[in-house]
């Protein structure tokens, strides 16, 4: 398929424009979007090109966008083999070869700011466009790398096992903490579905999982909308929710490299980067289950000798998160003691003083003590956000249960694709999960169902509901508010 317009497939828009309900909530009424209208919406990606046989195309993509330049590929051993090679030859027939193809050889590479400084090292000595080929790793380093040398890129996607190739910014590890380093978009993605259908079945499950983490963000941004903490973008919300069921609809599909599962997932993933790109944030697909991966991240948490995808840590997050909600949603919120939860709400500095006590160890002491002052309040606000609360619960409420799948469904689809639904399965203890709410609370300002739950002094009755005597994931009780 050619330039953007190409995919002719519609999506179903979650929403366009708010109607106002009793309380002033906001209900998401679908519509039609089509993949032309979410590309225009783009700010920096000005062509996505899916569909089978798309390697032989990269040569004039290239020309068009970037015309009377030059390009060098950007790979590892594994991604030149499978498709860089391919790439490779098809510019240099054409002409459009500058450099030799730059590998990242280090057996241990990842997305850290060392490896970036590498690339960029290289890319200071000529003007060559950098062709991306590979995932997450390969076109987040070049992603930064060329953004500081000055350049934009182009990116081969190897694998739909992540939403990180449209999107804007480069989430990279520096000085122990992941950090997300704003940077632009590809100019242009070439996604040639035979590549992808043909990438290790454990690389398409941690992609579906990712996909499906959008649900628990979107309930998270509803959650943010309804308490005025941050409102809902319609735009970003359609791209991202609109298409999100039909995307994750085949799981089975995926998992075998069906060709139409495998290009519906591909759209999805690349669907997300498009909303980051247009709201310059990652705020519409990504919530509080992205805080538990990146928690782990900081952690340096490795499993089985190496560090789990960043889609598996995301899937188990994402059922954590979910069970969570379900907890949250049984206790009656609309008779909230306001009077006893802003009694209980901590000064900035009691709260930074039990941050520092919750996460003191960690190398990322600093960052959780900024994020954590960031999104404070004064008791005052916390007041008018717990009277939104409390005068909207029931509809809230409901908003919240159309927005999520159930605990079951979830769980069932990440079995049928080959994601983990245990969290032991990628080496995380339900002690480690259960203080994981914790400690993720307080990494990330963003307003997440975490939040609501200290706010509402409901977070260890929720924890206990799933890790206390007969629980989802039940363990001795531990830790405290």
């Amino acid at each position: 398929m050619s330039s953007g317009a190409t995919i002719n497939t519609g999506i179903d828009k979650g929403a366009s424009s708010p109607v106002s309900t009793t309380g002033g909530l906001r209900h998401l009424t679908p519509e039609k979007l089509s993949l032309q209208e979410a590309l225009s919406s783009a700010r920096e990606t000005r062509a996505l090109e899916i569909g089978a046989g798309q390697l032989g195309r990269v040569p004039e993509i290239f020309r068009r966008y970037f015309p009377g330049r030059r390009a060098v590929v950007i790979a590892d051993p594994t991604t030149f083999r499978l498709a860089g090679q391919t790439v490779f030859a098809a510019l240099q027939r054409d002409g459009l070869i500058q450099r030799d193809t730059f590998l990242f050889t280090d057996p241990a590479l990842y997305a850290e700011s060392r490896f970036v400084t590498q690339l960029e090292e290289s890319l200071k000595v000529h003007d060559a466009i950098p062709v991306a080929v590979g995932s997450g790793t390969i076109n987040d380093l070049t992603k930064l790398a060329a953004h500081r040398t000055g350049r934009p890129y182009l990116c081969v996607a190897t694998a739909a096992s992540m939403d990180g190739y449209t999107a804007f910014g480069a989430s990279i590890t520096h000085a122990g903490a992941k950090q997300t380093f704003n940077c632009p978009a590809p100019t242009a993605v070439v996604a040639d579905i035979d590549i992808i259908r043909s990438a290790p079945p454990e690389m398409t499950a941690s992609g579906f999982a990712d996909l499906m983490a959008k649900i628990t963000a979107g309930a998270d941004w509803i959650f943010a909308d309804a308490l005025g903490a941050e409102p809902i973008d319609m735009r970003a919300w359609s791209i991202v929710q609109g298409g999100l069921r039909a995307a994750l609809a085949d799981p089975v599909g995926a998992r075998a490299g069906d060709s139409v599962a495998i290009s519906q997932l591909v759209e999805g993933l690349m669907l997300g980067g498009f909303a980051m790109q247009w709201s310059k944030t990652s705020r519409p697909a990504s919530g509080a289950e992205h805080q538990f991966s990146h928690l782990w991240d900081m952690e340096h948490h490795v499993h089985q000798g190496a560090a789990p995808s960043h889609g598996f840590k995301v899937g188990i997050a994402t059922l954590a998160v979910t069970a969570f909600y379900e907890q949250l949603m049984q206790l009656p919120l609309e008779r909230l003691d306001m009077a006893q939860c802003c009694a209980k709400w901590p000064q900035p500095e009691a709260m930074e003083a039990q941050v520092r006590q919750l996460l003191g160890q960690t190398d990322f002491i600093g960052t959780a003590v900024t994020e954590t002052r960031a999104k404070h309040v004064s008791p005052e606000d916390l007041r008018r956000q717990l009277e939104r609360l409390r005068a909207n619960w029931p509809d809230l409420r409901e908003l919240l249960r159309a927005q999520l799948l159930p605990f079951a469904e979830l769980q069932s689809r990440l079995q049928s694709v080959g994601a983990p639904t245990e969290p032991e399965q990628i080496g995380i203890s339900r002690e480690r999960l259960r203080l994981s709410f914790m400690r993720a609370l307080h990494i990330r300002r963003r307003f997440t169902v975490l939040d609501v739950a200290l706010r509402t002094d409901s977070l260890t009755r929720c924890l206990d509901g799933l890790f206390g005597p007969g629980g989802r994931w039940q363990v001795a009780a531990t830790g405290t508010r």
